[in-house]
């Protein structure tokens, strides 16, 4: 058995960060990772990267095979590059294996070869980060002509019908991704679209998207999936589908069921996340779980401020913690991109808080009409009282950018009126808030 220092299970994004900055301390650090093409994580190899390229690529209207071979390159550059900004380092050891908790602070290592390591560690961090759900339908189970986004990454052949199951973020960046590259898609749920955002914008996404071609049966319910080698077929209650390829979408759930968690006092939810006070620690003293295993919000950038927490807390003032964090903006990358950060409308009238509504067409923006894409519109919620940004919720253009602008007036609680009256650059998005703020 070796004992160490510190032992990261899971090579992702708060996980590689502390390593690295650990390896800055000249402590020793044990790497360890269940798939070796996941050096980096989700995001860089699955998730927001490979997506994001597929989307820019249909946008310019590419060939689907070329612009899979544009993500593959892409992904495999990244994943070199991760890989050895950690294998480098001369305190961290990166193993290629299955972990699993033997008891409170000892790992059982599978590797590869067959062999198994016991490495006992006095800090340990959990970084295993999330996986699909697959639902409990006759049928289903992935396939040649079925996957989960996951798979969907290492099609080099652009399905030309395609079905998704799941109207949620994920599905809808893959249903607006693949029409533009041509496919007929059909998006099933059995519920509404987009229940979290207000009704105002599940209307404009769900026009836009039935513009561009993409079709939706909501309240859906699947009773079997067949496949064959030629197609993959979707029963409903009422209907048959025929697809070339089914995208099981139905959400992500923390990736904690195979590493031996009940060999632990570690606590878990029904979920599977992994309980963690506000400072991201375990039931088990020196245990640390960062990222999605934790159930938060599923974003590499929430993985990377439970980075700066964890962090914190070793060896700076131990100030930072999941109560204090800030407010998070997300995007849903769609065409045009939908943006938001903090509260929806719907929420603040349930909180019955008082808050004036700015809105503001896009049609009226000039670099929206210069993008020639000028459709959705903005909504900015004020208090009335302190005149601090409450949320916004932005369907545009570069909305992703905006929306990074007013999270930092969000934090800094600096009055609305600041975000109306910066002199911005012109044309931009940006500066549409001098109209939209009026």
């Amino acid at each position: 058995m070796r004992e160490m220092n510190n032992l990261i299970i899971g090579f992702g994004k708060g996980g590689k960060t502390l390593a690295k900055k650990l390896a800055s301390h000249q402590e020793e650090v044990i790497v360890i990772e269940a798939d070796d093409k996941m050096y980096g994580g989700t995001c860089i190899n699955v998730g927001c990267i490979p997506s994001k390229t597929l989307i820019t690529q249909g946008l310019k209207q590419r060939d689907f095979t070329v612009a899979a071979e544009k993500k593959r390159l892409l992904v495999d550059k990244l994943r070199h590059k991760n890989y050895h900004m950690l294998a480098d380092e001369a305190t961290i050891e990166v193993i290629h294996g299955y972990a699993q908790f033997k008891d409170n602070h000892t790992v059982q290592v599978q590797l590869p070869n067959g062999d198994v390591e016991e490495i006992k560690a006095e800090r340990i961090f959990i970084n295993t980060g999330s996986k699909s759900v697959i639902p409990k339908i006759e049928g289903l189970s992935l396939g040649k002509r079925v996957g989960t986004s996951k798979e969907m990454m290492d099609l080099t052949d652009k399905p030309e019908r395609l079905v998704i199951l799941g109207a949620g973020y994920i599905g809808l960046e893959f249903a607006f991704m693949f029409a533009n590259f041509g496919s007929q898609v059909t998006v099933l749920d059995n519920r509404e679209l987009l229940g979290r955002e207000d009704e105002a914008f599940v209307t404009l996404i769900q026009e836009q998207a039935e513009k561009i071609g993409i079709h939706f049966k909501l309240d859906a319910q699947v009773q079997k999936i067949d496949e064959s080698a030629e197609n993959v077929t979707v029963t409903l209650a009422d209907e048959v589908l025929t697809a070339d390829y089914l995208l099981v979408a139905t959400g992500r759930k923390p990736n904690t069921e195979a590493i031996g968690l009940e060999n632990t006092d570690i606590q878990v939810d029904a979920r599977g996340a992994i309980q963690t006070d506000e400072f991201l620690q375990t039931a088990v003293e020196n245990v640390w779980a960062l990222g999605d295993v934790r159930g938060d919000l599923q974003f590499t950038y929430i993985s990377l401020d439970d980075f700066r927490i964890v962090y914190n807390q070793l060896f700076q003032d131990k100030y930072r913690s999941v109560n204090n964090r800030p407010n998070v903006p997300y995007t849903m990358f769609i065409q045009p991109a939908f943006s938001h950060v903090g509260l929806h409308e719907k929420e603040a009238q349930a909180k019955k808080m008082k808050y004036r509504k700015f809105t503001y067409l896009n049609s009226n923006v000039p670099k929206a009409n210069i993008l020639e894409n000028p459709v959705g519109m903005w909504q900015i919620l004020v208090d009335e009282e302190t005149d601090q940004v409450l949320g916004a919720t932005i369907f545009g253009e570069e909305s992703y950018e905006v929306i990074n602008l007013i999270t930092l007036a969000m934090n800094a609680h600096l009055p609305y009126q600041m975000l109306r009256d910066q002199i911005y650059t012109h044309p931009t998005m940006s500066e549409a808030l001098n109209d939209v703020l009026k």
